[in-house]
Parts: structure tokens; C-alpha cells; sequence
């Protein structure tokens, strides 16, 4: 008997179903695109390298099993819904909630929740809007400055949690500048997809 080989995405064993679901995400992203900004035109036809295997990546670096994570300004779902996909199996139990402010993809995101069958919370709110989540890990992708992101995720963030913050190439600059109002570990990821960007795993957040 033949047995095919586990798939691989961003450097972790998935389930054939799993990376079905994706496949199916990805054709929503495209449909949905077409009258709402969900990811821009000129990566339209990378959305794979450059936005799904990009937010997979993140839950590389957490817990296997997180009792919650909350992802901050969720938009076209990346990397919440991405997220979500890879916890169904790994992590059913996990309370996963996305914040978007905008109702148009907050629309979209309960849509493709309802049609990839995923089990989370959609919060069509500002971010600081939103009483406490008390998330054991937060996220958030391209979302505001390091400075300015770190209120939103001590707002939701629990004592003891974790934040997976995607940077681009100002992410040392952007520390730097933080850590003059803040007191946190931070732990540089380096990307798998982009040399320039980095995964800033933080702990240990509090006002300087």
C-alpha cells in the first residue's frame, strides 16, 4: 500500500482537509475581491505566497493549543480566518475571535466562516471598543505602528499571553520607538515568506 506524504504548509504537517479549506478560502478572497479590498490588486495573483501561507505561519511559533486567540483588525480574514483553518483540527476547543470595524468585511469574514465551517466569533467593532477579550494569544497583521498597536493588544491581551505581531522592514525602528512607553520581551521571528519581514512575538506587556 502506497501512503501519500503528509502536505506541508509553512513548514508544518496539515491534514488534507485542512489545506482543502484553505484552497476554498483562497477562492473566496478572489470572488470577494472583486467588490470589496480585501487584499490589493497587485497581489491578487500571489495570494497564496503573499497572504495565506504568510498568516499560517504564525501559529508556528504558539502554544499548540490556546484556550483563546483574538486577532485585531481581521479585514479579509488574514491571518484570523488562516488561522482558525489550522486550529479546527489542531485546536478545536479554542475560542477564536476576529475584530474588524468595517461591516463590509466583517460581512465577509462571518461568510466564510459560515461556508468553511469554522467555529469563531466575528466582533464588527473598533478594536477599543471592544470590552477586554482576555485572549491568551492576540494577533494582528499590517494593522498600525508598534507603538500605537500596543494599546489595543493590552486591551485584550491576558496577564500571562502572548502577541504574534507581522512587521515589515521598520519592525526594529518600531520597537525602539515603543519601548519608550512600554515594557515588554520581544522575540524577532524572521518571515518565511518576505527577507524583510519579521513576526515580533511579545510577552510581558505593561506601561512603562
Amino acid at each position: 500500500m502506497t501512503v501519500e506524504p503528509v502536505p506541508q504548509l509553512a513548514g508544518m504537517d496539515v491534514s488534507r482537509e485542512t489545506l482543502e479549506r484553505l484552497q476554498k478560502f483562497e477562492g473566496l478572497l478572489r470572488k470577494w475581491t472583486r467588490t470589496i479590498n480585501l487584499v490589493s490588486t497587485s497581489t491578487i495573483n500571489a495570494i497564496w505566497d503573499r497572504h495565506i501561507l504568510d498568516s499560517a505561519q504564525v501559529v508556528r511559533h504558539a502554544v499548540s493549543m490556546p484556550s483563546s486567540w483574538a486577532d485585531l483588525g481581521s479585514g479579509g480574514g488574514l491571518p484570523g480566518i488562516v488561522i482558525a483553518c489550522l486550529l479546527a483540527e489542531r485546536s478545536p476547543d479554542t475560542r477564536i475571535i476576529l475584530v474588524e470595524s468595517d461591516i463590509r468585511k466583517a460581512t465577509f469574514l462571518r461568510t466564510a466562516s459560515r461556508e468553511l465551517n469554522l467555529s469563531m466569533e466575528v466582533i464588527a467593532s473598533r478594536i477599543e471598543a471592544v470590552p477586554p477579550l482576555d485572549a491568551q494569544i492576540v494577533s494582528a497583521r499590517a494593522l498600525a505602528p508598534l507603538p500605537a498597536l500596543l494599546q489595543y493588544v493590552e486591551r485584550h491581551l491576558a496577564p500571562a499571553g502572548t502577541a504574534f505581531l507581522q512587521k515589515g522592514k521598520n519592525a526594529d525602528a518600531e520597537v525602539a520607538q515603543a519601548r519608550k512607553d512600554w515594557n515588554f520581551d520581544c522575540t524577532s521571528h524572521p518571515s518565511l515568506t518576505d527577507p524583510t519581514a519579521s513576526i515580533l512575538e511579545i510577552k510581558g506587556l505593561n506601561r512603562a
